[in-house]
Formats: structure tokens, C-alpha cells, sequence
């Protein structure tokens, strides 16, 4: 369920305080734990410090993030992939295959370059 629109927009004040009267460049990067304050208009251009649950992810605000929160921008999860030991043989083949592609091609140049141009 969304926010209601008579309340409006949830931004974290401290945010707002932290960013009023300065210009991007003069401010690094702001360290927050509000994960959940939308982005407001007046965010655009500066960098923030999402914590992630562990550490400070940097997230540079954007026109395209207005309305959205800052925590979508700091993922909590690491993505390890998917697969196993199936996929771990696909990915070994593929790799023997690219090797002995580039050995083949540089096998192939070396050669050409040993021959005597005919005139």
C-alpha cells in the first residue's frame, strides 16, 4: 500500500538540513541510515552513503531517482550466481575453448609474419 497523498512525501528532515543552502561539489559524500526517505528534487546531484546493513553503499542521486527511496539504490543481498557443479564444467569448457581459440590466432599470425613477401 502507498503513502498517502495527503501526508505527501516521507523525507528524512536530517537529510534535508544536511543538503540546505549547499551546492554538490562543496559536500562529499553524506553518510545516512534513512533507507527509507524518498528522493526529493532538491537531492539531485549529490552523493549518499546508504547503509546497507554492513557498510556505507554510495549511491550518486540522479533526476530518474526523484520519487524513489534511497534504500532501493543500496542492495542488502550479495548475488553469488546460480549453478553448481554443472555450471562450473560449462564455464571450465568454455574457458579451454577461448584459450585454444587465442593460441590458434596467435599461432596463426606468427606464421605470417615469418614469410617473405614475393615481389
Amino acid at each position: 500500500m502507498t503513502r498517502s497523498s495527503k501526508k505527501g512525501p516521507y523525507v528524512y528532515e536530517r537529510l534535508l538540513k544536511k543538503i540546505e543552502g549547499k551546492k554538490p561539489d562543496q559536500v562529499g559524500t553524506i553518510k545516512t541510515w534513512a533507507r527509507d526517505s524518498q528522493i526529493a528534487p532538491e537531492m539531485v546531484g549529490f552523493t549518499f552513503g546508504v547503509h546497507n546493513g554492513k557498510d556505507h553503499i554510495e549511491v550518486f542521486v540522479t533526476e530518474d531517482m526523484v520519487g524513489h527511496r534511497l534504500g532501493e539504490f543500496s542492495l542488502t543481498r550479495k548475488f553469488v550466481k546460480h549453478g553448481g557443479k554443472m555450471q562450473k564444467e560449462l564455464e571450465q569448457k568454455k574457458k579451454e575453448a577461448e584459450i585454444a581459440a587465442a593460441q590458434s590466432a596467435k599461432a596463426s599470425v606468427t606464421s605470417g609474419e615469418n614469410k617473405v613477401p614475393a615481389k
